[in-house]
């Protein structure tokens, strides 16, 4: 088994993306940085949520370097399939890559949005969630995609989401709402028995 680098580079601008329309149907591809400029082009993406045995869930804080929403606080893992791999495979892939988590992943839901970044950038995804089991021991995280991460309980997730919209993703704050009252008896035993009481 592979021992994730820290400081691996895993993320370049010209990886090629798949292009879609939205029926999620491959119109093509195009490199990683032209899918973000401009007013965007739609592709496939993928978020990750990883939740731990208390029902806790892991986020992220994404890395100074990056190009779009440089250290807000995100869900686990997001990023895109490369042109010629299944959602399934890249999820796998950089959940791997950013946190060196090995884990079962279940599909949960798939949905379009779009959102600006300053005047920088633009991510218009077809984006397919999952989600995922994994404890603070199985984490090594690549510095290069992570500044920080740590696990919640969900009552100070949603606390934080209230009061500082603004340090979250706009995907990670859309997903974790239809998470959270669409499919919640798919998340973890304890989310469950707080959403039956």
């Amino acid at each position: 088994m592979k021992i994730l680098d820290k400081h691996e580079i895993v993320s370049f601008e010209n990886d090629q993306l798949i292009l879609v329309n939205n029926e999620d149907v491959s119109v093509g591809k195009m490199a990683k940085i032209e899918c973000h400029l401009g007013s965007g082009h739609l592709h496939r993406g993928f978020s990750v949520f990883v939740f731990n045995a208390a029902g806790e869930v892991l986020l992220q804080r994404r890395s100074a370097s990056k190009m779009l929403w440089p250290l807000y606080w995100s869900n686990a893992c997001c990023s895109h399939p490369r042109y010629g791999e299944s959602d399934t495979s890249a999820a796998h892939r950089r959940l791997r890559e950013e946190l060196g988590i090995r884990a079962e992943l279940d599909f949960i839901y798939k949905f379009v949005y779009r959102a600006e970044y300053e005047n920088i950038g633009v991510e218009h995804e077809m984006c397919s969630v999952w989600i995922g089991m994994a404890e603070a021991a199985d984490v090594r995280v690549n510095e290069n995609e992570i500044s920080d991460w740590k696990f919640v309980s969900m009552d100070k997730l949603e606390k934080d989401l209230k009061t500082s919209p603004d340090t979250f993703t706009p995907w990670m704050k859309l997903e974790w709402l239809r998470l959270k009252n669409e499919f919640a008896t798919l998340c973890p035993p304890r989310w469950q028995k707080r959403h039956e009481s």
